[in-house]
């Protein structure tokens, strides 16, 4: 077994989802180690509720879903031309509806990140296996994410939470992108094109790091070398990428 996968020791204690949690961000190798023992990924998904929640009530009490439908649609012009070339009183139903299904969307956002997690983890898992010789689960491979997103997802929108306390402009807010951690959160509501806004997004400090401590906790689980593990999750990211800004350029 090459040098650079680490193994998880027998004698270790198993560790309770409490220090699972920490050692996400402190630790990553020991928690990672204990995904081998254990697949369990319940405390992600109920930090993730719990955070996605008092950011989803912040927003509602800060900012408002009104402002929030119509900084969306200002956001992509393709859309809000559409919108704007309807009689008034369909724009008005529009708006009414659109606004109606800001909170659904919203308070939705752990299952749809859970959904996605499931999706790149099934992507990376046979990445591992069949491209780079590993014996990965996959239930081990969607663990390490769900613990990924705990840095992507938590940490990032608890800061986002206090940037809310702090107080924000309502006209200016962009609910995808609350804080200023990436590049299109400083293009954004500028002269920048939308698609340049949305690759600045991807350059996020909180999302290089969970991808980071991803690759290696799919090296650890997978059994295979850190830069391997690094290519695939890397890989997949990258091309997710690429096909996200495409697909803005095309509706924008």
């Amino acid at each position: 077994m090459p040098e650079a996968v680490i193994q998880p020791e027998a004698s270790i204690a198993p560790l309770n989802e409490a220090q699972r949690i920490v050692d996400t961000f402190v630790a990553p190798s020991k928690l990672f180690a204990d995904v081998r023992r254990s697949a369990a990924w319940w405390g992600p998904l109920l930090i993730m509720i719990i955070v996605s929640s008092c950011f989803a009530f912040m927003v509602q009490k800060k900012v408002g879903w009104a402002a929030v439908y119509d900084n969306g649609i200002n956001a992509v012009p393709k859309v809000k031309r559409m919108i704007e070339s309807l009689p008034p009183d369909q724009q008005a139903v529009a708006r009414t509806k659109g606004i109606a299904r800001q909170p659904y969307s919203a308070y939705a956002a752990p299952v749809l990140t859970t959904i996605f997690t499931a999706i790149f983890a099934l992507l990376v898992w046979p990445t591992i296996n069949f491209g780079f010789g590993g014996t990965a689960k996959y239930s081990k491979v969607f663990a390490v994410f769900m613990y990924g997103n705990l840095i992507s997802y938590c940490a990032r929108y608890l800061l986002a939470i206090i940037v809310l306390l702090i107080g924000v402009t309502p006209e200016s807010f962009n609910f995808n992108n609350p804080v200023g951690t990436n590049l299109g959160f400083y293009l954004f509501g500028g002269d920048s094109p939308l698609w340049l806004v949305t690759l600045g997004t991807f350059l996020d400090v909180f999302g290089i790091w969970a991808l980071v401590v991803c690759s290696i906790g799919c090296s650890i689980t997978g059994r295979v070398k850190r830069g391997a593990a690094a290519g695939a999750v890397f890989g997949w990211w990258v091309l997710f990428m690429l096909v996200i800004t495409g697909f803005v350029t095309l509706v924008s």
